[in-house]
C-alpha cells in the first residue's frame, strides 16, 4: 500500500515563507511524477507546481519566481516565499507510482496540509 503524507503547512504573514515537504512510502517499485496542487475554498483543486516523468519542473504562473519545487528520492518539497494571502489552501501531494500488484503508474494523492496566508 502506498502512503503520501506531507507536513509543513501552518499560518504565516504575507511575505514570509514556508516549505512542504511530502513522503511518500509502501511498496514502491518506482516513482515518475510528483506535484503539488492547491484547494482553495471555493474554487477547484489547481496545480502549483510539479516534477514530470522525465523530471521536467513546471509551475503555476502564479507560483513562479516565488516558489520551488524539489525531490530527494521519495520525498518532494515545495519552498514558498513571499507568500501572499491568495496562497491560501489545502496542499495536496500527488505521485505517479509503480506499485504491486499493478506494474503501471498509478496516481496516489495525500491528505493535503493547510496554509494559511493572512496579515
Amino acid at each position: 500500500q502506498v502512503q503520501l503524507v506531507e507536513s509543513g503547512g501552518g499560518f504565516m504573514q504575507p511575505g514570509g515563507s514556508l516549505k512542504l515537504s511530502c513522503v511518500v512510502s509502501g511498496n514502491i517499485l518506482g516513482i515518475g511524477g510528483m506535484g503539488w496542487y492547491r484547494q482553495a475554498p471555493g474554487k477547484q483543486r489547481e496545480l502549483v507546481a510539479a516534477f514530470t516523468r522525465v523530471g521536467y519542473a513546471d509551475y503555476a504562473e502564479s507560483a513562479k519566481g516565488r516558489f520551488t519545487i524539489s525531490r530527494d528520492k521519495n520525498t518532494l518539497y515545495l519552498q514558498m516565499n513571499s507568500l501572499k494571502p491568495e496562497d491560501t489552501g489545502v496542499y495536496v501531494c500527488c505521485a505517479d507510482v509503480r506499485s504491486p500488484p499493478v506494474m503501471g503508474f498509478v496516481k496516489y494523492w495525500g491528505q493535503g496540509t493547510q496554509v494559511t496566508v493572512s496579515p
